[in-house]
């Protein structure tokens, strides 16, 4: 039997989610976890739940998205973060979609929750790819997918639980903030003045 969809879950300290994420994404034919050097128990709650876990410990979150893309054997990829959650709904409408033959790149609207609260605006992220059209990604840390072909929009959205605890929000911060100022030196960023604080 052909693999139609490969779910690719890029990880990294996510032993309290993993499980859950996991079985949100059980209509896949193929699951693929890309952990990106977990030091908790991530990596072994992934391989119990049925997933391919692929070890690669990488600060460039393109490389990572790739290296989901080049193992994948799927016709179809969803992209999905441990903090997301497919719905019921938005599993039938993807089962839908990827017996189409047009479009070949789907957004998907997002419903973040923020500390616990509904954030007040959907935003809307490329997830679901057929994997001919998925020329790969670009991006160090905003990482953004190239690809050619048509567009659709998912019509279900995609649940979106970030920064659960304020010390989770600390951690998440502390550990980017490095990265991010790289990234705005590379690009000659101006330098940060007073009133710019303002």
């Amino acid at each position: 039997m052909s693999t139609k969809l490969t779910a690719i879950i890029i990880t990294k300290n996510e032993q309290e989610r993993i499980a859950e994420c996991l079985e949100r994404v059980a209509f896949a034919d193929e699951r693929i976890v890309v952990d990106n050097g977990s030091t908790d128990q991530t990596v072994e709650l992934a391989t119990k739940h049925g997933a391919r876990v692929i070890s690669e410990k990488e600060k460039d979150f393109s490389r990572l998205r790739d290296v989901g893309l080049r193992e994948s054997t799927g016709k179809w990829v969803l992209y999905i973060d441990a903090d997301e959650e497919v719905s019921p709904e938005l599993q039938k409408e993807i089962k839908q979609v990827i017996g189409l033959a047009q479009p070949s790149v789907y957004f998907i609207n997002r419903d973040t929750y923020y500390l616990g609260s509904h954030w007040p605006y959907q935003d809307k992220v490329e997830r679901l790819f057929l994997r001919s059209a998925l020329r790969g990604w670009h991006g160090t840390l905003h990482e953004t997918p190239l690809y050619v072909g048509t567009i659709g929009t998912l019509t279900n959205p995609l649940v979106h639980r970030t920064h659960r605890t304020l010390e989770e929000m600390v951690a998440k911060t502390n550990e980017w903030s490095a990265l991010e100022a790289k990234l705005r030196l590379d690009a000659h960023h101006p330098p940060v003045v007073w009133w710019r604080l303002i």
